[in-house]
């Protein structure tokens, strides 16, 4: 095959394998669907203006917070207008550029939401640790870097890994899997990924060990100020913070390790990867905005008092 028969054609089309429902559970999971959807849709919103509308939560937590919601929209809206379509009208086919488009998203979707709980993680560590130092620390400048480190350092990550990708001939149009992913992608290549692998699999341990690292070291040293700390009301809401931070972070590493391993295990049941692979997608963005915003008193009380605000007195 020629090289230049063989390179990536934007107009070609790819074939999904889909989730084989019948008529009537597609409807039922599109509908299911599309709820869901819609709950993200308005839970992270609900998150996004409640703190950008209020002043008072303009502080490094809830700045570094805010980031959380718009990679949550980033990632659910990679996927479920495209599940929807395919519930709907049956359709599982995907140009290979829209393919390509969900595939980036999707994977810088998955990495920002590591790096942004590591960075959260951070500053809790400031705010518990060193609470004397917490303002000269986190100011408006190193914040700032934070935040442009978080998704430049991805979207460069992301950048090499595609490129990777799009060097290499397409020999498949058949994708084994619901969704756009680079190890699905790979999948369709009939060249050697050798260098793609290798890469992969440095740039998912290299930031494992970082963001896993920092954040049980943060988290170590938070329960420890904790339990020296006299007062108990200072200790209970610490631990609670950190608490809630712990499990959505747990959460998104164990999906995440799941889907992973799911590659890798062939005689896995088709439906259990499918199910691990969307549960990756829908879980975290529906929980966050619930566990962030619903059971942090201080946005839960601004937010309602804004909305009550702008409905009842408007």
């Amino acid at each position: 095959m020629s090289s230049t028969a063989s390179v990536y054609n934007v107009s070609s089309d790819l074939s999904l394998q889909g989730f084989d429902l019948s008529p009537e559970n597609a409807i039922i999971a599109f509908v299911f669907a599309i709820v869901n959807y819609i709950i993200i849709l308005l839970c992270n919103s609900f998150l996004l203006f409640t703190i950008i509308t209020n002043k008072a939560l303009h502080e490094p937590m809830h700045i570094l917070l805010l980031n959380l919601p718009i990679n949550d929209l980033i990632g659910s809206t990679c996927l479920f207008p495209h599940v929807m379509r395919e519930l709907l009208f049956d359709t599982r086919t995907m140009s290979l550029s829209v393919c390509i488009t969900q595939a980036f998203f999707i994977h810088v979707y998955a990495v920002s939401a590591v790096f942004i709980l590591t960075a959260m993680a951070y500053d809790r560590y400031v705010a518990i640790c060193q609470p004397m130092r917490y303002s000269t620390i986190m100011t408006n400048i190193h914040l700032a870097k934070i935040i442009s480190l978080v998704w430049l350092s991805n979207l460069t990550l992301m950048a090499v890994l595609f490129i990777l990708l799009l060097r290499l001939p397409r020999c498949r149009s058949f994708l084994n899997h619901p969704y756009c992913d680079n190890p699905s992608l790979l999948q369709l290549v009939c060249a050697d990924t050798t260098i793609n692998n290798i890469y992969g699999l440095l740039m998912t341990a290299v930031c494992q060990v970082f963001t896993v690292g920092l954040i049980l070291y943060s988290y170590l040293r938070i329960l420890i100020a904790c339990f020296r700390n006299k007062r108990s009301d200072t200790r209970s809401k610490a631990l609670q913070t950190c608490g809630t931070h712990l499990v959505v972070f747990a959460l998104f590493e164990c999906l995440g390790l799941f889907t992973i391993i799911s590659y890798r295990i062939k005689d896995i049941s088709v439906h259990l990867r499918k199910f691990i692979a969307v549960a990756a997608m829908i879980l975290p963005p529906t929980m966050n905005p619930v566990i962030y915003g619903l059971r942090t008193k201080e946005i839960r009380v601004k937010g309602i008092k804004f909305f009550h605000r702008k409905v009842f007195v408007s």
